[in-house]
């Protein structure tokens, strides 16, 4: 996926958390998230959604520190939804190939209008889960998923000391989709990891859905979920999920 079919996917996200939000209870416990109501969730990606956009409309070589007001209760969803479309129109209006600070490896635009879709979709799932409401990630974008966090999760030490455990001695984790294009091959090395697109053999082999792989990555899907197939060595996959939390 390109800078422009990240925001196109990241509008549609947000259109639908918006339809989802109407008259919803924001005190429903978010169970993927501890210790977070909706109310909490929305303020988070909120906040999130204005920091992101100061970030990319000054094109910001280094890290800005800023903090939204938060609103009153009764105006948290329309304060959302103002954020995110604003948010759009600032990545739309950028240049994705803009050099430009980012905690992950890409330091371009396009880094945040990619981080940005799929730290929606995420929640999009556990707001959905929190109200028990069908979700959907559609294949494309769960894909894109596991990409951006294999190609960002070594970036994330300062935040997640825990991802310099991501290292083995030639051990590999085999990641393949079961419904839609998608096999990924992990390699864990003394210095650290690699990643390849395709076919084969790992020390441990992990089959399903590729939307379920993608929440798997974030933690949302357990390795017994029963959309799951595990093969060889359960044990570096349950290392990895460990190590790789964010």
């Amino acid at each position: 996926m390109q800078h422009d079919e990240h925001c196109d996917s990241l509008e549609i996200i947000l259109a639908s958390l918006a339809l989802s939000l109407e008259g919803a209870d924001l005190g429903v416990v978010v169970p993927t998230c501890p210790r977070w109501d909706v109310l909490k969730l929305l303020s988070h990606l909120g906040g999130i959604h204005r920091w992101c956009g100061a970030m990319v409309a000054a094109v910001a070589q280094e890290r800005i520190d800023q903090r939204s007001s938060k609103p009153e209760r009764d105006a948290m969803v329309s304060w959302f939804n103002e954020g995110g479309r604003s948010l759009v129109a600032t990545l739309r209006a950028a240049d994705p190939d803009a050099a430009m600070y980012a905690w992950g490896a890409d330091q371009h635009v396009r880094f945040w209008s990619r981080r940005q879709l799929h730290e929606a979709a995420i929640h999009q799932f556990d707001i959905c889960n929190a109200y028990g409401i069908p979700f959907d990630m559609p294949s494309a974008v769960a894909a894109d998923g596991v990409d951006e966090f294999l190609d960002n999760v070594a970036s994330a030490g300062y935040f997640a000391p825990n991802v310099a455990e991501l290292r083995g001695n030639g051990e590999s984790i085999h990641l393949h989709a079961t419904d839609a294009e998608g096999e990924w091959l992990i390699h864990l090395g003394p210095q650290g990891f690699t990643y390849e697109h395709g076919h084969g053999k790992g020390t441990v082999a992990v089959r399903g859905p590729i939307a379920d792989l993608a929440l798997l990555m974030w933690g949302r899907r357990h390795l017994e979920d029963p959309c799951f197939e595990s093969f060889g060595d359960v044990g570096l996959m349950q290392h990895w999920i460990a190590n790789s939390a964010l």
